[in-house]
C-alpha cells in the first residue's frame, strides 16, 4: 500500500481529479506531497478546487480519479470518522446544548476513551488554547475568539496527526483574526501538528505557512514557500494574486542569459528577468513589486534604466507611503515606500524618474 510513496511524504495526492457532473473538472490531475510537521496553505480564488481538495482530504468528497494517501496508505475508502484527522471549520461547528467541555469530550466519547482520561484530555486541550476557565459554558455565552478557539481546541483534544482548517478566522474582526493566525502557527509547531489550511486571504496565508499552494482554475499554479511565491512567482497569475503587483506590457526585444531587454509598449526600455518567456518578439507582462521600485537615484545600479512618471496620488498610511504613479501609460502603478524622518512626501503633478534593478522585475507570461 505504499507503492509511489516518496520517503518523507506524510500526506499525498497522486494524480487526483474531482468532478460534480462527470463532465468538468474543479480539481484537475492534482499531485502534492507533504512532509510531517508542515503547515501548508491552499490559496486562491473562489472555485479555484482549493476547499474541494480540503474536503477530498477529510472523507467529506470522494475523488473521481488518483489516489489520496495519509502515512503511506490509500484512505480513499476509509470513511471520515476512521482517519483521525482533526477539522476546523468557518462556521465552528459547535454544539449549542453542549457545555465547551462536553464538546470537546464528544470526539473522545466517539473513539471510547475512559470518563478520566476524557476529562484529562479535555483540561489538556482548553488550556492549550487559554481557556480552561470556560469548561462550564455554552458556545452562545462566548465571543467570537472565544469559539473558534473551542473548535481549535476539539479538533486536537484527540491528538491527531492531521489538521484540516477550512478559512476557521473568515468571520473574525482584522484585530481578532491576526493575534489567532500567530496562535495557532505557534500551536502548530510547538505540537508538531501537520496542517492544511484553507484560505482565500493571501496576508494570512503568507503569515502563516511553511509553503503556500496557489489554486487556480483547479490546479496548483505554484507551490513554494511564501518568500519565494511572493519575490519569484513563475507566472502572471500568480504574480498579481499574491500581494501588490504592478505590470507594464511590452514585447522581448533580446534575451542573454539571466537578462532579456523588453521594449515596452510605449516604446520604452527596460531590463527584466526572463521567467517563462523564451524567444524575441513574444509578448510579456514584466511584473515588479511596489517596494521594490526606487525614485531615488542614489540607490539605483548606474546601469539601470529608469522611466519617467508622473506623481497622480500620495496616500499616507501611517508606516508606509502610498504613491500611484502614471508610468508608461499605465494610470495604477504604485510605490509603497518607508515612513522614514528623511523620507520624500511626493506631491500630485510632480514629475519624477524611477528605475528598479533588473533582478526585481521579472517577465511573466502575457
Amino acid at each position: 500500500m505504499t507503492d509511489g510513496a516518496s520517503n518523507d511524504a506524510f500526506v499525498e495526492f497522486e494524480r487526483v481529479q474531482k468532478s460534480y457532473d462527470g463532465e468538468t473538472l474543479v480539481v484537475k490531475d492534482l499531485n502534492l506531497s507533504m512532509p510531517k510537521g508542515e503547515f501548508l496553505t491552499m490559496l486562491g480564488p473562489s472555485g479555484s478546487g482549493k476547499t474541494t481538495c480540503l474536503m477530498m482530504l477529510a472523507g467529506f468528497e470522494t475523488a473521481t480519479h488518483g489516489d489520496i494517501r495519509l502515512g503511506g496508505i490509500s484512505i480513499n475508502n476509509i470513511p471520515p470518522h476512521k482517519r483521525g484527522i482533526g477539522m476546523v471549520f468557518q462556521n465552528y461547528a459547535l454544539f449549542p446544548h453542549m457545555t465547551i467541555a462536553e464538546n470537546l469530550a464528544f470526539p473522545l466519547e466517539v473513539r471510547k476513551l475512559g470518563k478520566a482520561e476524557r476529562e484529562e484530555k479535555v483540561k489538556r486541550a482548553l488550556d492549550m488554547v487559554e481557556m480552561g476557565d470556560f469548561g462550564g459554558r455554552r458556545p452562545a455565552q462566548l465571543s467570537g475568539g472565544q469559539q473558534q478557539r473551542v473548535a481549535l481546541a476539539r479538533a486536537l483534544v484527540f491528538e491527531p496527526e492531521l489538521v484540516l482548517m477550512d478559512e476557521p478566522l473568515g468571520a473574525l474582526d482584522k484585530q481578532l483574526r491576526e493575534k489567532m493566525q500567530f496562535e495557532i502557527t505557534y500551536l502548530a509547531h510547538q505540537l508538531g501538528i501537520t496542517t492544511v489550511y484553507v484560505t482565500h486571504d493571501q496576508t494570512e496565508a503568507l503569515t502563516m505557512s511553511d509553503r503556500v499552494a496557489v489554486f487556480d482554475d483547479g490546479r496548483i499554479q505554484q507551490l513554494a514557500p511564501p518568500d519565494k511565491l511572493y519575490e519569484t512567482p513563475e507566472n502572471s497569475f500568480v504574480a498579481q494574486f499574491i500581494g501588490e503587483n504592478n505590470t507594464l506590457e511590452g514585447v522581448v526585444k533580446e534575451i542573454k542569459g539571466n537578462t532579456c531587454v523588453i521594449e515596452l509598449d510605449g516604446g520604452e526600455v527596460i531590463d527584466a528577468v526572463p521567467v517563462n518567456v523564451s524567444k524575441v518578439g513574444e509578448r510579456t507582462r514584466v511584473s515588479i513589486r511596489p517596494e521594490r521600485v526606487e525614485y531615488n537615484r542614489d540607490r539605483l545600479h548606474e546601469d539601470a534604466h529608469t522611466l519617467k512618471a508622473e506623481v497622480l496620488e500620495f496616500i499616507y498610511m501611517g508606516d508606509i507611503f502610498r504613491t500611484r504613479l502614471r508610468v508608461a501609460g499605465n494610470d495604477e502603478f504604485v510605490i509603497k515606500t518607508r515612513n522614514a524622518p528623511d523620507q520624500v512626501r511626493l506631491k500630485r503633478g510632480q514629475q519624477i524618474e524611477i528605475g528598479w534593478l533588473a533582478e526585481d522585475c521579472r517577465a511573466l507570461d502575457a
